[in-house]
């Protein structure tokens, strides 16, 4: 891939649209500094200086797609409280459609964290991750099938963190609707419907998620041990692509016969929060932009890698994941 190619991929971002369909939360932040240890127990005592609150967890992909140049349509749901006026608020302010949000009689997910010093200190979730009630679930998979009907994406992402919204019901319906429409199926899954995701894509998870979900004790270092494992994966999902983080160990991509290891950046990490939106997101742009598999692995890892210099949860910067790209694939194709 040269220069001019590249950039075309980039440009052809902007003509696609991707539907997200998962858990959506509140990113809250208290920003402060540390400067002594508190005489009531051994804790450190933050001076808050600013509070923040961001779009997070599947709406964090929505930023990320858009960020990128797409088009997001982000399907989920919120509770009928102040935290969800909230979340529909920060949607219309980064001006994402609020038309696949709906409101159910269960609390809108938060996570709060504390920084200190630049540092995550702690972390104080507020939510319900029991499974929906049949009424309410069926209310929710009547709403993205009416997007899907609609609205015609090029892709859907899953973006699943067991807070209950997703289910395996919800997988078949959505992958069978998109395998009939040439629709691509990407999914980031958890554990409790790991096993569901049958048929799709590209499927994203990290290395505790896949140890988890085969219960197999998997070596990061080792390509045998990632191979086999992958290997074992395709026996139960019968998927196309696995794109496999491995954190300090960078991250594997496979279709099953191309295999192929991308090294970790070396980088400054400041926060790991939300850099697997988004490499889920610049993955998914790349894979339907038709983009050769080491090159969407390496797209992929460079988008994560930029976000985690960051304090908090934010999106990609587009046009400095393209200068990046630009030297790391250069390179690479040179040196090949």
């Amino acid at each position: 891939m040269n220069r001019q190619e590249l950039q075309r991929i980039f440009q052809h971002f902007k003509a696609l649209k991707v539907l997200i369909i998962g858990d959506v939360m509140v990113d809250s932040y208290i920003f402060g500094k540390v400067e002594r240890i508190s005489p009531e127990a051994p804790v450190p005592v933050v001076q808050v200086i600013k509070k923040e609150k961001r779009l997070g967890g599947a709406a964090n992909v929505a930023r990320n797609i858009k960020a990128l140049g797409a088009q997001p349509i982000l399907a989920g749901s919120i509770g009928n409280d102040r935290d969800g006026d909230d979340f529909m608020q920060m949607l219309t302010d980064e001006g994402l459609s609020i038309s696949g949000m709906v409101r159910l009689d269960r609390p809108t997910t938060v996570k709060t964290r504390i920084i200190g010093n630049k540092h995550q200190l702690l972390r104080v979730d507020e939510e319900l991750d029991t499974a929906m009630s049949d009424s309410q679930g069926v209310q929710v998979k009547e709403s993205i099938l009416k997007i899907l009907q609609k609205e015609a994406p090029d892709a859907v992402i899953f973006e699943d963190y067991d807070k209950g919204l997703i289910d395996e019901r919800l997988i078949y319906e959505v992958v069978t609707f998109c395998k009939a429409n040439n629709i691509l199926v990407a999914a980031d899954p958890k554990s409790k419907n790991f096993a569901g995701y049958k048929h799709v894509d590209l499927f994203k998870p990290n290395l505790k998620e896949i140890k988890e979900g085969l219960k197999q004790d998997i070596d990061a270092t080792s390509n045998d041990s990632l191979i086999n494992a992958d290997n074992y994966l395709r026996t139960k999902l019968m998927h196309n692509i696995s794109l496999i983080t491995l954190s300090e160990h960078g991250l594997v991509i496979t279709d099953g016969k191309e295999f192929f290891r991308i090294p970790a950046e070396e980088i400054n990490i400041a926060d790991v929060s939300g850099a697997g939106d988004t490499v889920i997101s610049a993955a998914t742009l790349c894979f339907v932009s038709g983009i050769d598999l080491k090159s969407i692995a390496q797209i992929a890892n460079l988008a994560g890698a930029s976000v985690c210099e960051r304090v908090g949860v934010v999106p990609v910067n587009a046009g400095e994941l393209l200068d990046n790209a630009l030297i790391a694939l250069t390179d690479s194709v040179n040196n090949e």
